[in-house]
């Protein structure tokens, strides 16, 4: 079942690689997220529905993971920005850390370092980013 808003159709969408650990929360996140964030949740089914699922014990090295940090470019203003992508409870915007049910967290899961997307922000607008590096953090 797809639910990209129409205005994305017109993109290509960039392969998503996702651990099957992340695969299986994510799912539940979505699943649980459906009632009172809908357009969210449909948002990161799509990515779910798509992503290339690796096996149970394989990691991508550059490869937006959960608790990975990513460094990404807005293509339309050539800022570049730092997070860590989190789960929607340890989310923290002072401390960079932004969930995966925003807009932008869906759209950065799963890509890979020089991998872009176009994705639409809460207001309906469109943006475009570029993934310029990934890093595993330690565990704190």
């Amino acid at each position: 079942m797809k639910h990209t808003n129409d205005r994305l159709r017109s993109y290509s969408m960039p392969r998503v690689t996702l651990t099957a650990l992340d695969h299986e929360r994510l799912s539940g996140l979505a699943r649980a997220a459906l009632r009172t964030m809908p357009d969210v949740a449909a948002n990161l089914a799509d990515e779910l529905d798509r992503a290339d699922v690796l096996p149970k014990g394989r990691q991508p090295i550059d490869v937006v993971s959960m608790g990975y940090e990513v460094e990404f470019r807005d293509e339309s203003t050539g800022r570049t920005q730092k997070v860590t992508l989190v789960y929607p409870s340890e989310a923290d915007i002072e401390q960079g850390k932004i969930s995966v049910l925003t807009p932008v967290g869906t759209a950065l899961i799963g890509l890979s370092t020089g991998t872009s997307i176009t994705w639409e922000t809460r207001t309906g607008q469109l943006k475009r980013l570029t993934v310029l590096a990934v890093r595993e953090l330690a565990p704190a």
